[in-house]
């Protein structure tokens, strides 16, 4: 069966007519099509030199068979430009400018993936075939290439291969594109170009080479690995001899015993390709794949359903086959994963360290490392394992140190990666150095490299953050323990503390106690002496604990006359460390009292001003009733305000009402005359109209179907009117409730109820839409006492290493405009020009990336640069933390409501922003950031909490220790 498919799938099929249209819209047809005639004529071919009487293993290499002109003709046709000659044009000459210009900006940053790939482009479209082949080999060192961007590089190159030198390249060609992902596509045409190859010297065994690593790599590949199998088969099958058939056979029992998509449909070409019955074990293996394929089919079915990059999905599938077990499985879903999701670093993490503690297969381990830092290479932690992991297998010390070297040059963001980077370094070559020798090349290799890498943190590291990103010295510390425990050089060691301490850290009396040890294992007693009797003199944060170790050493080891040097110096410090401390808590005490009599004057101004009101209340009610009165003993306005009321609360007045109304005007409108209010009589009528009308109670059972609409003009007649056509959109209206100040003035924001929950829902999409030149803010109804601590800033407070900020910015700066100058360093994903209430511009913007890489480099190219005759400077998005208002029964610290910014992690000292705090120094935030809106999550409250006494004020704690 297999062989008679193979003939009829080698028959020739009508070509389409020659000429543009054809050329141009029937190009993916002829594409396909001629990829399916490739492998059937090149495998008839091998079968008719199979069959032939004269053929034999030495005359392989006597002639290319037919396959190989198919081949290149139909890449010829996939790639070539056509048969006419390009003009020299304004788009050719717009070409050439936009090549030199991407090679411009290449020399400056070689890592813009985004330029790489536009330069090729170009490249290709005009025809450059040197240069583009240079492009795309330029890149394939930087970058791993795509499926797409391989395929075609492929294809280029096969149209142009003449000879068998030319072929050998595109099998290298071939080589390195199989090793950046797992792609079925790519192996699949490398099997199929092989077979074009089979009439060369050892062709054969090439093409059953290829196809058999193409199963090793995707064969397990539940949806794309058939492929594979049935061209291996198909090729098999073509070479009709008593020896292949059985290869066949075995091609087929093989594929029988994995779960792959349709097996019962290849169950079935085997039982009627088979002139035998089926073996039991066969059967059996297929049964098992097929109850294998049914535990599996969830997982892939949610791959199929979901949309790219479904990390969540691939995490599922990890996971289920990790518990399995079986490496091949695992190593396949893990590669599956990175072709879509090839820039998250901790899949890449998960990955490596699986293939470091389970496989332990040294090529197949290195090149998942190198792989990993080729696809996110500012991710440092990916750096120290690759080093690890060469160190691991035995790498030769040129090729790790050549590997350091480019995770150096990567590009981290922070400047405490660095500081992790070196140490890793710093580490390995420690391990090499055998210290039972006095002196030797490793070792001064070592000291060199703890040298340069104190001068590389203090000049390239904190000239770009601002900051060295080792403030606790861990480098130098390293080395001084080094030189200490294993090289016996103390006075070194003394050397480089003396450094440490006066780089701001002799204020610590962690750091003092550090030495001390060192000095206690390694030193002396007088030099062990000496360094405490420093600490208690620096040292500001515990000097208690220093001066009480001082006096346990001098117990246990000193003379009389020391003891007496210890106490002296101990008293002394403590008791001016006392006397700081009274004189600071008095001074807080004085800042409390202050606090206190502030608050209480502005208790009294709110109680003074409330009383005003009250009473000028009092005096408008009398006032409105005297007129009422009038009113009522004239009589003629009596009938007029109850409808003027309900004209307020409803725009259009009852039929009825209408025509009585009309009847007064004909009646007095132009015989009689009528005596019209001024307008501001009639703008305090209006406004005591709007007083009068009757309190709707807000009703909290219905805040799921109600939003609130805050931000409008405060100049909106009738906002009702105005509004309901708006929301109208979203859905049935059922009131709109205006908010009127007590003097009836508009307060700007008002409540929507709809009919349905889903109406609301859809109505917060019209958040910031502009209402009478106003941006109006929409936000779904909570009631504030029952959640205080609810959130309506809809984007995210917390740092955002792929979202820039950039300040600064002319007023003028559209977002088109912005926009246009951030792509030229990466993909832009969204772009938000921030406003105030009015809704004109600020001046600010926030820029987001696709990845942290390509907002790195924007911030170093960006800021600093001028737009609009504006400086602009532009930061990683790391906002402060917002200001949260004080509960009433807490008491404001000294200084106001400022929360310290180093609680919630500074945004650096540089101008970029680039530099955090150490991760030593960091401290979880007290609350998640609020992306969305909704309620802040509440902190966890232990029972010790809620049971505790009441919080005291710097005050009573003053008044405390003052009572000592």
């Amino acid at each position: 069966m297999a062989t008679a498919a193979a003939a009829s799938a080698s028959e020739a099929e009508p070509e389409p007519k020659a000429g543009p249209t054809a050329e141009g819209e029937e190009d993916g047809v002829k594409t396909a099509r001629t990829r399916r005639k490739v492998l059937p004529r090149a495998v008839a071919a091998a079968a008719y030199k199979a069959v032939g009487p004269g053929w034999d293993q030495q005359e392989e290499g006597v002639s290319e068979s037919d396959g190989d002109e198919e081949y290149a003709m139909a890449s010829s046709a996939e790639s070539s430009p056509g048969e006419y000659e390009w003009e020299y044009d304004e788009e050719e000459e717009k070409n050439q400018l936009e090549i030199e210009r991407l090679e411009e900006q290449l020399s400056i940053n070689v890592y813009d993936y985004n330029c790489h790939v536009d330069l090729i482009r170009l490249l290709r479209l005009e025809g450059e075939l040197t240069k583009v082949r240079m492009a795309r080999q330029k890149m394939s060192e930087i970058f791993p290439l795509t499926e797409e961007l391989w395929l075609e590089w492929l294809h280029d190159e096969i149209s142009m291969a003449l000879d068998g030198l030319d072929r050998e390249h595109v099998y290298e060609l071939f080589e390195k594109a199989v090793k950046d992902y797992i792609c079925p596509n790519i192996w699949l045409e490398y099997g199929q170009y092989s077979v074009g190859g089979i009439g060369q010297k050892g062709g054969l065994e090439k093409v059953r080479s290829v196809f058999e690593r193409a199963l090793s790599s995707v064969g397990l590949h539940m949806t794309k690995g058939l492929a594979i199998w049935e061209a291996y088969r198909e090729f098999e099958s073509a070479i009709v001899e008593a020896a292949r058939l059985e290869k066949v056979h075995n091609l087929f029992r093989r594929q029988l015993a994995i779960p792959l998509y349709d097996m019962e449909a290849t169950f079935a070409e085997y039982e009627e390709w088979s002139e035998d019955p089926i073996p039991e074990s066969v059967i059996q293996n297929y049964n098992k794949a097929l109850q294998q394929l049914e535990r599996y089919k969830p997982y892939e079915e949610a791959l199929l359903q979901a949309e790219a990059p479904r990390l969540a999905e691939y995490q599922a599938y990890i996971d289920f086959e990790m518990k399995i077990g079986d490496p091949a499985r695992v190593q396949l879903i893990f590669e599956r994963a990175l072709v879509e999701n090839c820039l998250v670093p901790d899949l890449w993490i998960r990955y490596s360290q699986y293939l470091d503690r389970q496989l332990k297969v040294k090529d197949l381990v290195l090149s998942v490392h190198n792989r990993a830092v080729r696809n996110c290479p500012w991710t440092v932690a990916l750096w120290t394992r690759y080093l690890l992991a060469m160190e691991r297998h035995g790498v030769d010390h040129r090729v790790i140190s050549v590997t350091f070297e480019k995770a150096l040059s990567a590009g981290f963001i922070q400047a405490t990666d660095y500081v992790e980077i070196w140490q890793a370094y710093l580490d390995y070559l420690r391990r090499r150095v055998d210290f039972k020798q006095d002196s030797s090349k490793e070792l001064e290799e070592l000291r060199s490299a703890f040298t340069r890498a104190l001068e590389y943190l203090k000049q390239e590291v904190e000239e770009r953050f601002n900051e060295s990103g080792d403030p606790s010295c861990m480098i130098m510390q390293n080395w001084a323990r080094i030189e200490a425990r294993l090289c016996n050089n103390m006075q070194k060691a003394r050397e480089l503390w003396d450094s440490i301490m006066t780089k701001g850290n002799a204020k610590y009396a962690n750091m003092w106690l550090e030495y001390y040890n060192l000095e206690r294992a390694h030193g002396d007693t007088q030099h062990c002496r000496k360094a405490l009797h420093r600490a208690v003199q620096c040292t500001s944060d515990y000097p208690e604990h220093v001066c009480e170790v001082l006096l346990t050493m001098e117990r246990t080891e000193g003379t009389l006359e020391d003891w007496d040097i210890a106490v002296q110096k101990t008293e002394t410090r403590l008791a001016r460390v006392n006397e700081q401390r009274i004189k600071a808590a008095e001074k807080e005490a004085a800042l409390a009292q202050q606090e206190e009599e502030k608050a209480e004057q502005r208790k009294r101004a709110r109680a003074e001003k409330k009383a005003l009101k009250k009473k000028k209340k009092t005096r408008g009610a009398d006032k409105r009733k005297a007129e009422e009165d009038d009113e009522k003993e004239w009589g003629d306005d009596e009938e007029e305000q109850p409808s003027k009321r309900r004209k307020v609360e409803n725009s259009t007045p009852p039929a009825g009402e209408a025509q009585d109304l009309e009847a007064e005007m004909g009646l007095f409108g132009k015989s009689a005359p009528v005596d019209v209010d001024p307008p501001s009589k009639q703008k305090e009528r209006a406004a005591a109209l709007k007083r009068d009308m009757p309190k709707v109670p807000h009703d909290s059972s219905k805040d799921s179907i109600t939003v609130f609409v805050s931000n409008l003009p405060y100049s909106m007649d009738e906002p009702e009117v105005k509004l309901r056509p708006l929301f109208e959109a979203c859905g049935e209206v059922t009131e709109i409730r205006p908010i009127f100040s007590n003097r009836g003035d508009f307060r700007g924001y008002c409540y929507v109820e709809f009919k349905e929950e889903k109406s609301a829902l859809q109505a917060l999409e019209l958040d910031r839409k502009t209402v009478e030149g106003r941006p109006m803010f929409v936000s779904p109804c909570v009631d504030k006492s029952k959640h205080p601590d609810f959130k309506v800033f809809r984007y995210s407070t917390a740092l955002e290493k792929h979202k820039l900020f950039v300040s600064g910015l002319p007023f003028s700066c559209t977002k088109e405009e912005l926009e246009e100058i951030c792509k030229a360093h990466g993909t832009v994903k969204d772009i938000r020009l921030v406003t105030n209430r009015a809704g004109k511009p600020k001046g600010l913007a926030y820029v987001e990336y696709e990845n942290e890489s390509q907002a790195s480099q924007a911030v170093l190219k960006m800021d600093g640069m001028t737009i609009k005759e504006n400086v602009i400077k532009v930061a990683i998005s790391n906002p402060p933390q917002r200001k949260v208002p004080e509960k009433p029964e807490t008491k404001k610290a000294p200084g106001g409501g400022m929360v310290p910014r180093q609680i919630y992690g500074a945004r650096g000292k540089g101008r970029t922003q680039l530099c955090l705090l150490p991760r030593a120094l960091q401290r979880p935030s007290m609350t998640a950031a609020q992306a969305e809106n909704g309620p802040a999550p509440q902190p966890a409250v232990t029972t010790s909490a809620a049971t505790e006494a009441p919080k005291m004020s710097n005050a009573d704690f003053a008044k405390l220790l003052l009572r000592k």
